[in-house]
């Protein structure tokens, strides 16, 4: 494939991502009223609101600093990793949005790998 096409490729796919996670992490920080109830519904709190709309909006600026793309892109994993969970168990079997954003960041995180190709060959060797 075209490295020109990989590189914008992946820059589409981190802005879309960051999109979506800065505008739910202001949502979260802003208070608003649908991210109150459901965080509600959780019951960790109104403060686990607040962290995780702090993490959402650092881990998407992060995608866009050389270096730190990564561990953006793994935060990221991991919260909607979270997500996925709490929709399954306290909100309802609406996860499929908690789940593209997952499988994006993964992309992401997947692209940043220091070294994909060692990466490629330990799995393969697995088989």
């Amino acid at each position: 494939m075209n490295n020109t096409i990989k590189k914008y490729g992946l820059l589409f796919i981190k802005v879309i991502v960051a999109l979506a996670f800065v505008s739910a992490g202001l949502a979260k920080v802003s208070g608003v009223e649908m991210m109150v109830q459901t965080f509600e519904a959780i019951g960790f709190g109104q403060w686990f609101r607040y962290l995780t709309g702090a993490i959402e909006i650092s881990a998407a600026v992060l995608l866009f600093i050389p270096g730190k793309q990564l561990l953006g892109a793994l935060l990221l994993v991991c919260t909607m990793l979270g997500a996925i969970a709490a929709h399954w168990i306290w909100l309802g079997p609406s996860a499929l949005p908690a789940i593209i954003l997952g499988l994006l960041s993964g992309v992401i995180a997947f692209a940043h790998l220091p070294s994909k190709t060692a990466f490629i060959e330990r799995r393969s060797a697995l088989r």
